[in-house]
Parts: structure tokens; C-alpha cells; sequence
């Protein structure tokens, strides 16, 4: 596993598409630890499994802690990439309600408020466009399961390779990308900022305009 960056508190590393993020067994938290010889590392933050990119993993009870704090007071910066179908506007806030259908594992735009319905919000801008595609850059304010998939499959630009929310028979992997991350480091509250593009196959290399790593 490419590891980017690694000191006593935290690891930033690579996930893998298909990897789970969760302590399970081969996720992401085991797979470091083996790799690191080490007894502690936690999951802080999470990446659906087919999804690959930047996490940041700590390596004691206390860095989890306080980076938790950081996601829940909204000081933990996360930006994406994707590529998805279709020309949205340039930019633009997508604000919605989101349910969960746990059995299904699914996730829903929903019309009213209710039980388990949650806000979600991300604001996106339109980085690069190619024939019925366009390569976004993605903040999120909140962080619900499958957010970003659900709120742009949802308005017709679904993810490209998505095969859950968007259109099947793609032989493409989902193209979803952590490609950043800022927060406060655990220990002396340094400003410690990631940046990774990723790799220049399909579908990433229809497009040539992307933020500077």
C-alpha cells in the first residue's frame, strides 16, 4: 500500500479500490498495521469500498480522538474528484435530504424530513469538460453514505463506472477520487494538507485540466 505520509500520531495512505476502510479483517486499518508493525491504527473517516484516494488513519487512541473532533466541528477538509455524465453548470451547492436503505445498502434523495433522513451538502466546480462528460472537484460539508454518488446521480450526472446509482455495463472503475485532505495535525495542531491526482488511465485521461497536487 502507498503510504504518503507516516509519523508516530497518524499514516496517510492510498486506499486501494476494493478495500474496505473499517476495522475488517483485510481493511484498511489491518492492512497498515501489518504493513507498519504496529498495534494501533484506527479509522477516522471513511471511503466507500470501491472508491480509492488519500485517508488519513491514526496511530493512537488520542489522534483518533481529536481528529474525530476535527470531522464533527467541520474543520477536516475533503475534497474529490470525479468524472461524471453529462454538463452540470460550472459550480454550484447541492443541498438534499438523504435516507438509507439498509437492507438494500442504498441510499435515497428523500422529499420530506423524517426518521433517518439527513441533510446533505457538498459544493462542486467544473474542472474540465469532454464529449457527454465533465471532471468535477467536489467539497463536502457533511459526510453521508454514497452522498456524493446519490446527489449527482440524482439530478441526471451520474458517476461514471458507478454500477449502484449510475449507468451499468461501464467497464471503467468508479470514478471517484480522494485527491485531498487538510485538517490539524493530533499532535502540535500543524496545518498538514495532501494533495494526490490520480492515475492517468480511463476515465481520468479523457480530461487535461486538474488542480495542481
Amino acid at each position: 500500500m502507498e503510504i504518503v505520509y507516516s509519523d508516530n500520531r497518524i499514516v496517510v495512505a492510498v486506499k486501494p479500490a476494493g478495500v474496505i476502510s473499517t476495522e475488517v479483517p483485510g481493511g484498511m486499518p489491518e492492512l497498515l498495521r501489518q504493513q507498519l508493525n504496529t498495534d494501533c491504527i484506527r479509522t477516522v473517516h471513511r471511503l466507500d469500498a470501491q472508491v480509492s484516494g488519500l485517508m488519513v488513519l491514526a496511530r493512537s487512541a488520542m489522534a483518533a480522538s481529536l481528529l474525530s473532533r476535527q470531522i464533527r466541528d467541520h474543520q477536516f477538509h475533503k475534497e474529490y474528484l470525479a468524472v461524471v455524465h453529462g454538463h452540470p453548470p460550472a459550480s454550484g451547492t447541492l443541498c438534499d435530504l438523504l435516507g438509507r436503505n439498509r437492507p438494500r445498502r442504498f441510499t435515497f434523495v428523500a422529499q420530506t424530513p423524517g426518521k433517518g433522513i439527513q441533510e446533505a451538502k457538498l459544493f462542486y466546480e467544473v474542472l474540465d469538460r469532454c464529449e457527454g462528460y465533465s471532471l468535477v472537484r467536489i467539497e463536502l460539508e457533511t459526510g453521508r453514505t454514497h452522498q456524493i454518488r446519490v446527489q449527482f446521480a440524482s439530478r441526471g450526472w451520474p458517476l461514471v463506472g458507478d454500477r449502484k446509482y449510475g449507468i451499468g455495463g461501464e467497464d471503467v472503475p468508479i470514478a471517484l477520487w480522494s485527491w485531498r485532505l487538510r485538517f490539524a495535525h493530533p499532535e502540535d495542531e500543524r496545518t498538514m494538507d495532501f494533495k494526490l491526482l490520480p492515475p492517468r488511465q480511463a476515465p481520468w485521461s479523457w480530461f487535461s485540466r486538474f488542480p495542481e497536487a
